[in-house]
């Protein structure tokens, strides 16, 4: 915290929340940069001579960098060396830097990004500069991860959620997009119920007269010509099939055809005297003044209690512009926070599910808020074995929101099974983004056990340690897996990125079992010590397709207990 405790009104220009300094040690630099719809990919470099900086200017924590940094010595590895993190509990503008000095000494700074911000205090007055969770381990990288799910899981994120079984949802925006009524959500979740999926999730395109993506934002009223009834009735009759009703809001941004813009077109970001920058065709709601999130708030209130509304996503799905005063950033964060209490007290019940055109505000600071985010908008199961990759380094797999979707994948076009598909996206919240009106009835099947099985496998997955087993970024498979607290159960997932000819025997080591336990397969029956599963490791199927995928469950089998009593 920052107090002027002078008589004159000041300017901060620069704060952080964190500085380490190093007085000696050769380091690695470790972040997670990335673009929209590949975010968070890990880059290693050496902490040189001079300054290193990386942040977000874009009033987000955005896609292009992370606000989490691991700074290591350069023969860490992930079970071995010693590794401090940083991660930034903010999601707005950030700035991370590390320098090595001429005496080759290092400094690690995280905090606000001092471009676009110059912060008038007057005297008296306090600026909370917002705070970093730092954790070190001697141990490398995994334990380094193991620290910050914990932290996350246990005192980040808050509500009935945390450690409860999240619904299984299918979302409208990969069925539809904004082609939908009434009818074709009602026909989603009689769909939904025979799959023994747990939620429909209505999508952008139920509002205003919003049938693109250039109207109607801002005003929050349902389109009841679209649905065919209200939507209460619409909830009703969803509700009635034992399925339950979420629905996605866009509540920081306004398009200019609307009645919100036409009646307070200077609620929006804007510098005097010049035109915003459009992108998407939409702008920002100045989300700094209370009076503009008071209307909203109003707003979205009367949607949600319309009816029976369990889930909301929450997507933002532009940078910031406009930028009209060195305060507006900052303020603007403070602003969304704000909100987003207001909404959590008032509807305790709700899961709110962050979004910003994907993992654009993908940050500790949201998870106080909200406790999934949408990983990404890719969907392509082989781009998410490296976003998932990289997200998971700091953050728990319980909040990365991860789902099924349809192939060819409409992000890239590639084609994956279903088996693939599924096994990546239960390292995540899971769920469905397709129509399963397309799907034959083998599929259907399919994915009713894939409910099945990660139902059975939920707490596991959400609140076991989680083991990177491999790099999908240099190595020939993605593979991951979850270990009880106890060491008795374990799930591995292992997915194939290529295929050749005359494959050499691939064998994947596993982590985190009791070297002198016995665990059994619980599909094949085959019996083996944790030691030899570590040491030599699983020897896998040749493949016989493209991107075949593999999970297999272990248990510690009870003779092997008893005789180690």
């Amino acid at each position: 915290m920052i107090r002027n405790c002078g008589d004159n009104s000041v300017v901060v220009k620069k704060a952080a929340g964190a500085c380490l300094d190093f007085l000696t040690g050769e380091f690695d630099i470790v972040k997670f940069y990335g673009r929209h719809t590949m975010e968070r990919n890990v880059e290693r470099v050496s902490a040189g001579h001079g300054t290193i900086s990386f942040g977000s200017r874009r009033g987000a924590s955005s896609h292009q960098y992370n606000p989490a940094v691991i700074l290591a010595d350069q023969n860490t590895t992930e079970d071995f060396g010693n590794c401090y993190g940083m991660l930034f509990v903010y999601s707005g503008n950030f700035l991370c830097e590390v320098e090595k000095d001429q005496m080759n000494q290092t400094r690690l700074l995280m905090g606000l990004n001092d471009e676009l911000f110059s912060y008038p205090l007057e005297a008296g007055k306090e600026l909370t500069v917002p705070e970093v969770i730092l954790s070190y381990s001697k141990h490398g990288f995994t334990e380094l991860s193991h620290r910050y799910h914990s932290c996350i899981r246990d005192h980040i994120c808050r509500g009935k959620y945390v450690n409860a079984a999240r619904p299984i949802l299918i979302n409208s925006w990969e069925t539809a997009y904004f082609d939908f009524d009434g009818d074709r959500i009602v026909s989603l979740a009689e769909e939904a119920a025979d799959l023994g999926i747990d939620m429909v999730v209505m999508d952008d395109g139920w509002f205003g007269k919003r049938n693109d993506d250039n109207s109607s934002l801002g005003d929050w009223y349902v389109n009841e010509e679209k649905l065919g009834c209200t939507l209460a009735e619409l909830i009703q009759k969803i509700n009635a099939m034992g399925v339950r009703f979420g629905i996605w809001l866009e509540p920081e941004m306004v398009s200019e055809d609307s009645d919100l813009y036409r009646n307070h077109p200077d609620w929006v970001l804007k510098i005097e005297n010049r035109k915003p920058v459009r992108a998407r065709n939409q702008l920002l709601l100045d989300f700094s003044r209370q009076e503009v999130r008071d209307y909203i708030f109003q707003q979205v209130c009367s949607i949600l209690d319309q009816g029976n509304i369990e889930y909301v996503k929450w997507d933002m799905n532009r940078s910031m512009s406009d930028v009209y005063a060195g305060n507006v950033t900052y303020d603007y964060m403070l602003g969304v926070y704000d909100f987003l209490e207001r909404l959590t007290l008032r509807y305790p019940e709700l899961l709110l599910e962050g979004c910003s055109g994907g993992g654009g505000r993908f940050d500790a600071g949201m998870l106080y808020y909200t406790p999934q985010i949408w990983c990404s908008d890719n969907t392509d199961a082989i781009d998410r074995t490296r976003i998932q990759y990289g997200t998971s380094f700091f953050y728990p797999v319980c909040v990365a929101g991860s789902h099924v979707s349809a192939v060819p994948n409409h992000q890239t076009g590639r084609t994956t099974s279903l088996n693939t598909r599924g096994i990546v996206a239960m390292a995540g919240t899971f769920g469905y983004e397709l129509n399963p009106a397309l799907l034959s009835d083998e599929e259907k099947s399919v994915i009713r056990e894939q409910v099945k099985t990660y139902r059975k496998h939920e707490m596991l997955i959400c609140r076991g340690d989680y083991y990177r087993l491999s790099s999908p970024f240099a190595d020939r498979c993605a593979a991951w897996m979850f270990v009880s607290k106890d060491k008795s159960q374990a799930l591995v997932n292992v997915v194939r990125l290529d295929i050749q000819g005359n494959m050499a025997a691939a064998y994947v080591k596993l982590k985190g079992l009791k070297p002198e336990a016995v665990y059994i397969d619980d599909q094949t029956g085959k019996t083996y010590t944790g030691a030899a599963l570590m040491e030599i490791g699983l020897l896998l199927d040749f493949p016989k397709t493209e991107y075949e995928a593999y999970q297999i469950t272990l248990s510690e089998t009870v003779l092997a207990k008893n005789l180690t009593k």
